[in-house]
């Protein structure tokens, strides 16, 4: 059983200011951590500090903050800032992102993601040791740059990774991997690249979870993200590494011609239950426990909306928090 619980915050519905609630409502129902996104809503790293100042119980991750939208120095600095802030509780999980949230929106040169990931990587781990770093990397050069204030206990740094080159970089100089958008029977496929990390490497998977009985809602609700998600290049094509082509390729040649309708309708229900956890919040618990027994230590949900939370407002959202809890707690 997975000693480790997660759940990406903030959850939606509810203010930034009124999350002390929500942070304590995790921890007493046995959530071990509260991981961030950044994408186009919160960035990763305010509702952390918020969740380190009101809640002591609670470990700490981005998953992820991109390599490209922060220069080196000032993604050091953040996370030497929270690291401090929670002394041994954060771990700071990185990742190239996509070329829009890197460059559409951030104006940044989406170019060699494994490389930009592999020098940030290795320039973190200098740094937040408090080592003066000055050094021409391949994707970028830093001259004489040191942290004023290094962290006394350095975060575990961890990398976002799909397909095998980054998998294997991962376990040969991170602390951890982040997986996304998989099947918990996917996850033996992954590991398998990553057999040359240490005992305590961590894996980290965000789970979309929509904790209702009413299936319809959960299908079309995965559909859309599906769409969203699976047609960016990078996790099409981890996808068909995954062996999935033949079954996304009517979807995804729907929506390279402009068809979103044929290609909402071209995934199937299977698909959409395989890769979206939905149910009852009982089966949801029990099906994210899946990813955990296949090898996943830090099983994170991402909880999407529902009618009962529509309806039910902030006190449905406790109600809910205390049944997702950690198995066995």
């Amino acid at each position: 059983m997975s000693m480790r619980w997660g759940m990406t915050v903030p959850l939606g519905g509810v203010p930034l200011a009124d999350h002390a609630a929500v942070f304590t409502a995790l921890a007493d129902a046995g959530f071990t951590d509260a991981w961030t996104a950044e994408v186009a809503g919160t960035d990763a790293f305010t509702p952390l500090t918020l969740a380190a100042a009101w809640e002591p119980r609670l470990r700490l991750g981005t998953a992820i903050a991109p390599v490209y939208t922060r220069g080196p120095g000032l993604l050091a600095m953040t996370a030497a800032a929270l690291a401090e802030t929670a002394p041994g509780r954060f771990q700071f999980g990185i990742g190239a992102s996509s070329p829009v949230v890197a460059g559409d929106w951030n104006a940044a040169d989406f170019v060699k993601p494994f490389a930009r990931s592999r020098d940030t990587l290795r320039f973190l781990r200098a740094a937040l040791a408090g080592e003066m770093v000055d050094r021409e990397f391949p994707t970028f050069t830093v001259k004489r740059f040191r942290l004023e204030r290094p962290p006394a206990v350095p975060p575990r740094l961890m990398l976002a990774a799909l397909r095998p080159q980054m998998l294997h970089l991962a376990a040969a100089e991170a602390d951890g991997v982040i997986l996304n958008w998989l099947a918990a029977t996917d996850v033996p496929t992954a590991l398998a690249e990553t057999k040359e990390a240490g005992p305590d490497f961590a894996v980290a998977t965000r789970i979309f979870v929509v904790p209702t009985d009413d299936a319809g809602y959960a299908r079309t609700l995965g559909r859309r993200l599906i769409t969203s998600y699976l047609t960016v290049p990078a996790y099409a094509a981890f996808h068909r590494w995954l062996g999935r082509e033949e079954i996304l390729a009517p979807m995804w040649a729907a929506w390279e011609r402009g068809d979103r309708k044929a290609a909402l309708a071209a995934i199937p229900d299977s698909l959409v239950d395989e890769l979206v956890v939905h149910g009852t919040p009982e089966v949801v618990r029990s099906r994210v426990q899946a990813y955990a027994e296949a090898g996943v230590t830090i099983p994170v949900m991402a909880l999407l909306p529902t009618p009962e939370l529509e309806r039910g407002g902030f006190p449905a959202l406790t109600e809910l928090i205390a049944a997702l809890g950690r198995p066995g707690r």
